[in-house]
């Protein structure tokens, strides 16, 4: 069955939130004397620890988006005794979403790839993430007339690898698993999510870990765009 449906992840997928959210936090941060000697790479690391700890809480409901941030942030820099009231941390949360906010970017050759399958086939985006805050990374990139249907997990009710999140995109779509393939970078909630519904994944490999099964088809990037377009067109027979 020829190929009609590509489904992207959003987040380190066509959105760079990592290469975002390390220059965010270096313009945040570069006010604090105490830590002009943390390394980048350390300070980003326990951020993206933290993050992964509290984002599925904010996808079940157990805390609200805004006070994860001042929670995540003051664990974060409470070993450098920078944000010494509830005031500082307000402010401090306040000026580092101002910076992810205007720091955002694409993935490398995010913007091109789309713009070369739009012609010729369906576009959908599927992201564990709150509807308006991916709705707003959408425009900002100048991606939203190149997707047809934006699926959310505070949409749909569950987040990926949850089935029901993958049939609600083909749905969405009037799209059949065996003519869909799915882009994406985390292995378990894209990969593994969308071959128990019997979409083709493609495995988006762009920070150098290697892969858990070799049949499944790898990009370690978005571009070229001829080698990429040959393997996402080459996976569906």
């Amino acid at each position: 069955m020829p190929l009609t449906t590509l489904l992207f992840d959003l987040d380190d997928t066509l959105f760079d939130h990592a290469g975002t959210a390390r220059a965010a936090l270096q313009a945040s941060t570069v006010q604090f004397s105490s830590l002009a000697t943390v390394p980048l790479d350390d300070l980003y690391a326990r951020y993206s620890e933290l993050l992964e700890e509290m984002h599925p809480r904010v996808l079940a409901g157990e805390i609200h988006y805004l006070d994860a941030r001042r929670l995540r942030f003051q664990q974060l820099l409470a070993p450098y005794h920078v944000l010494d009231s509830e005031t500082a941390t307000e402010e401090f949360v306040g000026l580092h979403y101002d910076h992810y906010r205007r720091l955002r970017r694409p993935v490398a050759g995010a913007v091109a790839l789309l713009e070369a399958l739009k012609p010729r086939y369906q576009i959908g985006i599927i992201t564990n993430n709150r509807t308006a805050e991916q709705q707003d990374k959408l425009a900002f990139l100048g991606l939203t007339n190149l997707v047809d249907a934006l699926i959310t997990s505070e949409d749909v009710g569950v987040p990926k690898p949850d089935p029901r999140i993958f049939q609600a995109a083909l749905e969405r779509l009037h799209a059949l698993p065996e003519e869909t393939v799915l882009v994406g970078d985390n292995w378990t909630a894209d990969v593994l999510g969308a071959r128990a519904v019997g979409i083709r994944p493609v495995w988006l490999k762009r920070f150098g870990t290697s892969s858990p099964d070799p049949t499944v088809a790898v990009l370690t990037g978005l571009e070229p765009l001829p080698e990429v377009l040959r393997v996402l067109e080459s996976t569906v027979p």
